[in-house]
């Protein structure tokens, strides 16, 4: 278990250091001696100071110089408004931002934005499981408004304060494409609603998680034995794919040779990990070996004859070097993973037509709100464009909205979900689209565990069952022909958080990513896993792997939204819905699968991010 943080004393200096990470500098000098002044009268340690300040002065576009005015401004805005609506806890709410600085290298001068989203959201460090009490007069459920007649009753019927986000209503930009892939047939989007679109899982049920299970009855020596399985099972396939001979003990001396002979390099196995609790970076890489050849033994790894890597705790690689005494390697050369192949269907396609697949991604909410006005406009968006298939991503009641951290709901959240459930399902029966409802560990109401079984929805109508699916987190699913894997869990802002690389043919970290998930033939490679992950290993290893390399991956993220290729992957994050206050993204693809005939085509043929 790491050590519990030491709360640095506040001193101009420790203040000013904070900023220094995020370039952010003072203009005058009274302001260092101001700034200290804030942190004493509203508790605040240096850390969560800059982050505020950082998130301030990025939403009113104040540039890098912080002025007396400026903080006059943040302390009558910001820190005044804090002090009103967050009660004093021991557990900070912006918590989460405390290692902030460590994903800077994520985000280029496009992104800074996201910075913005992420303190718009609240802490990933809360995530409650209390169920809401009703009180005991009940407030009269509500009818949803005239353009959103899609159930008797809305979800914000059990908000205090259902009053539409201003913001969101106000939003700019509505249906702006924002990111594109391919090219797309005709000037608009639509589908065919659903007809003749066939969706299954892509393995058999058993091979599936399709229903809850038991967990937190995990022993440490089951979770090491999964993790020793993953490594043996990579070993084989990179010794099978680079025609690699025995590997050696990453403990056992190099034996030397008489001179001038130079010392014999060796081949070794394993998974990266970390020298310390601190984060990974180039002199903390240790090599954990593999249970045959080393048992399960470690060494540190010296990456200066590397000229090019990328590493992240848990990647499984094969590495040469040498190592004279047993106590430190020397890498000289780096062997990665290798994809799976993509599927290939048995038989000829029988439904060559192009089909559209939506997909969005929650909160459905902004986070001043439950009154689901974002959700009402992606129905719209279904109902107008009639995809074939909409895969939609939780949470749908967000353990991190600041109304259901507090409990102020006037209903269960499973009330609520249900609620947003009929929502869903009823204002899309016309459309006829296939739905598809993937789970997130923010799902207030769900079990938060990973891998995350379906949502339990008994009451679906008897009507809807062929078009309403529920599958797990993660899962692999196969839309007409084409394999898309699906995540909820936000792997590329926990991978990125922790990866490392050095002159990397590949500059873009989130391609580089990506292909770790590829080659690493899992849904969530990373280990040990993020703080907020409760991961089952044991169901990890049946359910969290890939079983072929899919055509598409959505992988939805906090982080900018984006379409990519690669290794012949389509890789889209469609962003969430909603950015704290704001409107946020959704993505739309069209797919058509291909006879397998000579060199392989991708079934995605276009693919869009757009604004909501």
């Amino acid at each position: 278990m790491a050590a519990a943080a030491v709360e640095e004393p506040v001193s101009a200096e420790a203040v000013l250091r904070e900023l220094g990470l995020f370039e952010l500098g003072c203009d005058g000098e009274d302001v260092p001696a101001k700034l200290v002044e804030l942190c004493l009268a509203h508790g605040l340690s240096p850390v969560t100071l800059a982050n505020e300040l950082l998130a301030f002065v990025t939403s009113k576009d104040l540039g890098t110089l912080l002025t007396a005015d400026g903080l006059a401004a943040f302390e009558h805005e910001v820190l005044a408004k804090r002090s009103k609506k967050i009660p004093r806890r021991t557990d900070n709410r912006y918590a989460g931002l405390r290692d902030i600085h460590s994903l800077q290298e994520l985000l280029d001068e496009d992104e800074e934005e996201e910075l913005l989203d992420a303190y718009a959201t609240p802490s990933k460090g809360s995530q409650k499981r209390a169920g809401g009490g009703t009180p005991e007069t009940p407030r009269p459920k509500r009818t949803l408004s005239a353009r959103s007649p899609y159930a008797l009753f809305s979800p914000s019927s059990f908000s205090p304060s259902a009053t539409p986000s201003q913001k969101y209503t106000a939003r700019g930009g509505r249906g702006e494409v924002v990111a594109s892939f391919g090219s797309a047939r005709g000037p608009s989007w639509s589908g065919e609603a659903g007809r003749g679109c066939s969706l299954k899982l892509f393995a058999p049920p058993e091979e599936n998680l399709t229903k809850s299970y038991k967990f937190m009855f995990q022993k440490a020596l089951d979770v090491r034995e999964v993790l020793s399985w993953r490594i043996e099972e990579l070993g084989r396939v990179l010794k099978e794919r680079y025609g690699l001979e025995e590997f050696s003990s990453v403990m056992l001396p190099a034996q030397f040779l008489p001179l001038p002979f130079p010392q014999e390099p060796v081949t070794v196995l394993g998974q990266i990990g970390c020298d310390s609790n601190g984060k990974l970076n180039a002199q903390s890489v240790v090599l954990e070996g593999d249970r045959e050849h080393s048992s399960g033994g470690q060494v540190p790894v010296d990456l200066s004859e590397l000229q090019e890597y990328s590493f992240f705790p848990g990647q499984v690689v094969a590495m040469e070097g040498t190592n004279s005494t047993g106590r430190r390697l020397v890498a000289s050369k780096l062997y990665e993973g290798v994809p799976l192949p993509f599927y290939t269907p048995p038989e000829p396609a029988q439904d060559a037509e192009q089909r559209m697949v939506l997909v969005a991604c929650g909160p459905y909410t902004t986070s001043d709100s439950i009154a689901y006005d974002p959700l009402s406009d992606l129905v719209d968006v279904i109902n107008r464009d009639k995809p074939d298939a909409c895969v939609l991503f939780g949470p749908f009641l967000d353990a991190k909205h600041e109304q259901v951290e507090n409990c102020q709901l006037l209903g269960s959240f499973a009330d609520v979900f249900k609620l947003c459930l009929k929502t869903i399902i009823e204002g899309t029966r016309s459309a006829g689209s296939q739905l598809v409802f993937v789970p997130s560990l923010r799902d207030v109401h769900h079990d938060y565990v990973y891998p995350q079984p379906p949502f339990a929805y008994p009451e679906l109508p008897k009507e809807d069952k062929p078009r309403v699916h529920f599958v797990s987190d993660p899962c692999t699913l196969e839309i007409n022909g084409t394999v898309f894997g699906l995540t909820s869990t936000d792997l590329l802002f926990h991978m990125g958080a922790e990866e490392i690389s050095s002159s990397s043919g590949i500059s873009d970290r989130f391609t580089r990513i990506l292909k770790h998930v590829l080659t690493q033939r899992s849904y969530y490679p990373l280990y040990p896993p993020a703080e907020e992950m409760n991961v089952d290993y044991e169901n990890f290893y049946s359910y969290a792997a890939l079983p072929v390399t899919p055509d598409v991956l959505v992988a939805p993220s906090e982080l900018r939204y984006f379409v990519k290729d690669v290794l012949g992957c389509v890789c889209i994050n469609p962003g969430r819905l909603t950015k704290g206050q704001v409107g946020g993204t959704y993505g739309r693809l069209y797919v058509r699968r291909h006879d397998a005939e000579g060199e392989r085509k991708s079934p995605c043929v276009a693919a869009q991010v757009v604004k909501i």
